[in-house]
């Protein structure tokens, strides 16, 4: 987060009384917060515009505590992408050319140590809508439309951390008396 997007959002936070609310200035590869801490992670088309996924896959399970949800909207690829979408730098910034194939997020976030992990489309991109956001981006919109043509999906991305194990749950501390002798 910039510190012009932390302003932004302590204000709405203001707005909305909300105080169980805390924003940190961090990047999404080092999340600074100790392990084991979050209950639940939510992201809105960030990760595609990190070059480091598996980094951000990796510190988001750290943070998690166990049974702790991740929940994303991303856009995601079915298939193969034409590279010249990948390389335009104006197309990454806008989650296009940094996104993962559904199956690759998949893996990533099994190689993380996600489990239940889905990814539920909640729009597939067109033709049209690929010719309108191509135009005046300086790509041949005709030959580069019919290529990515249901390629793109805005999706939801959940998967969770998982939980504490009989025994752990057995020895677990859960109320100020339980852990006295």
């Amino acid at each position: 987060m910039t510190d012009d997007m932390l302003a932004l959002a302590r204000e709405n936070q203001r707005k909305a009384g909300a105080t169980n609310v805390e924003f940190l200035k961090g990047e999404i590869e080092h999340i600074p917060l100790p392990d084991n801490s979050v209950d639940v992670i939510i992201s809105n088309c960030v990760i595609n515009l990190s070059a480091d996924k598996d980094r951000v896959l990796s510190e988001a399970f750290r943070v998690l505590k166990p049974g702790g949800r991740f929940a994303v909207s991303d856009v995601v690829t079915r298939g193969t992408v034409p590279e010249q979408l990948r390389r335009d730098v104006l197309l990454w910034a806008g989650c296009i050319a940094g996104a993962l194939e559904e199956n690759e997020y998949r893996l990533k976030l099994a190689v993380a140590g996600f489990e239940a992990i889905s990814v539920e489309p909640t729009r597939i991109y067109e033709i049209d809508d690929a010719r309108e956001f191509l135009a005046g981006e300086g790509v041949d919109v005709d030959a580069i439309a019919p290529l990515v043509d249901g390629k793109f999906m805005s999706a939801f991305m959940r998967a969770k951390k998982p939980g504490q194990s009989a025994a752990e749950k057995a020895t677990a501390c859960c109320a100020p008396t339980c852990c006295q002798t």
